[in-house]
């Protein structure tokens, strides 16, 4: 009896051998099955990650050129506003030659000074309007705007206040393009 019941236990072992063996193969077809679903789905994801980043290398591309071209545009804008300045003072040249031909001199001084005034205020408002403006010398010295380049004695002027402005500056947008060159009270 013991060798049956021997017997019998090496066929449940058996069988149970098997059927692990049948459960590991079943198993690691469902892991082939599963690999080859993941790799398709890798390959689909590099396939739109290839894509999107080409899509926004593209995109870079037209806005890097469309910012050119609106700076470019932008250039244009400013300098035909200078244009009409341009003008006046070619009429002014003109004006000046025609004088060293006649004896209107008084005259034509009178019209040159007219065409320089005109022509300064046109280059202003050019300048205004694309965000060019003349930095104040009122409220006093700032060494943010202006450069002091010489002291003079005043008895009008506090020490350290802006006696006389000697060149006009500058600023763009708040951003300073060329500082006023002032002269200031020492006392």
């Amino acid at each position: 009896m013991q060798e049956q019941e021997k017997a019998n236990l090496d066929t449940q072992e058996e069988s149970q051998e098997a059927k692990e063996a049948s459960e590991v193969l079943e198993e690691q077809e469902n892991n082939k099955e599963d690999k080859e679903v993941l790799q398709e789905k890798i390959k689909e994801l590099e396939e739109k990650y290839l894509r999107t980043y080409a899509d926004f290398e593209n995109t870079k591309k037209r806005l890097m050129r469309e910012k050119d071209q609106s700076l470019e545009y932008a250039y244009e804008k400013f300098a035909k506003d200078l244009l009409s300045s341009i003008d006046t003072l070619e009429m002014a040249l003109k004006s000046i030659k025609e004088a060293k031909e006649s004896n209107e001199a008084n005259e034509i001084l009178g019209k040159i000074e007219e065409g320089i005034a005109l022509t300064l205020d046109n280059l202003l408002k050019a300048l205004a309007k694309n965000g060019v403006e003349p930095i104040s010398i009122e409220g006093g010295f700032d060494p943010n705007f202006h450069d002091a380049i010489m002291q003079v004695a005043s008895e009008t002027h506090e020490n350290g206040q802006i006696v006389a402005e000697l060149q006009k500056g500058y600023k763009y947008k708040e951003r300073v393009l060329r500082p006023s060159m002032v002269s200031i009270a020492k006392n």
